[in-house]
């Protein structure tokens, strides 16, 4: 009787231990799934309904005028942020790589700098550096190669705009993919000096495909933050081309008044960056 007495009670300890595990994890889950709610579903409920609002009307009116005048809008900005994110991948693969095998803190901190500096400062920096009689024009007439009063400049066009946005994301590409590449053991990296492999092969054949789930969740949070960017497209586009679609965002709710509209550019643009946040969730919860 006692031994039978003995295992019921571990039994119950066992529950008991498991149940108050459970709510522990509740409590500590509870303010990030308040963050979420506030931050991210509440909006996005009151985006969604307030989307299909026009007036005292309902439908799907305010989705036809934004096919209508931003689908191609829409298609720029992906384009954007596919170009600009390339780019990133791979100065972030070859320059976090090189970091990897040879520790140098100057270039690492120097690489740091943009994390540190607004969307807006940056914006307005690259209006200064890339005019045509800016910073960098101003040193090609200096050693020769241009001359300043015939100069072109690329500020407000989409290269512009790519050069801002890659130089802003360059320092969180790099803590991620540095964050990857420093672990990966160094065995492997031995291994690939002992048969002679050089420093781009390693970086190729040992560091990205070994680092590939990082370097993909990276991208996804790189794409979706560049989906959203509105300074930098806002100060650096021409005005007469293609927009990025926060700027018409911002364009249908300061001078149209028309909050319909705008929920509708912001629910297709969630829409667009939800396959790629739940591809992010799914790599974090399997890690």
């Amino acid at each position: 009787m006692s031994l039978s007495l003995t295992k019921e009670v571990g039994t119950r300890l066992k529950k008991n231990h498991k149940t108050f595990a459970r709510i522990a994890e509740m409590i500590l889950l509870l303010p990030a799934i308040l963050v979420v709610c506030i931050l991210f579903v509440y909006p996005f409920i009151h985006s969604l309904i307030n989307s299909f609002r026009r007036g005292d009307e309902w439908g799907i009116t305010n989705y036809i005028t934004v096919w209508q005048l931003y689908r191609g809008d829409l298609l720029y900005t992906i384009w954007v942020a596919t170009v600009s994110l390339t780019i990133l991948l791979i100065l972030g693969i070859f320059i976090g790589g090189y970091l990897r095998l040879y520790k140098n803190s100057m270039i690492e901190f120097l690489f740091k700098v943009p994390l540190f500096v607004p969307y807006v400062v940056v914006a307005h920096a690259m209006r200064v550096f890339l005019a045509p009689n800016g910073t960098l024009n101003a040193v090609l007439s200096i050693l020769g190669i241009i001359d300043i009063e015939n100069s072109t400049s690329i500020v407000f066009s989409t290269k512009g705009i790519v050069t801002a946005l890659v130089w802003k994301n360059i320092s969180m590409v790099l803590l991620l993919m540095m964050g990857a590449f420093r672990g990966i053991d160094n065995s492997y990296i031995d291994a690939a000096k002992n048969i002679g492999a050089k420093n781009l092969k390693i970086i190729i054949n040992i560091l990205v495909p070994m680092a590939k789930n990082s370097i993909m969740v990276a991208s996804i949070l790189i794409f979706t933050s560049m989906m959203g960017s509105f300074s930098i497209p806002a100060m650096l586009a021409s005005g007469n081309d293609s927009q990025m679609i926060m700027v018409d965002l911002y364009y249908q709710i300061v001078y149209q008044n028309n909050y319909g509209v705008a929920n509708a550019i912001g629910v297709i643009s969630y829409l667009v960056s939800m396959g790629a946040a739940i591809y992010y969730l799914k790599m974090v919860t399997k890690k």
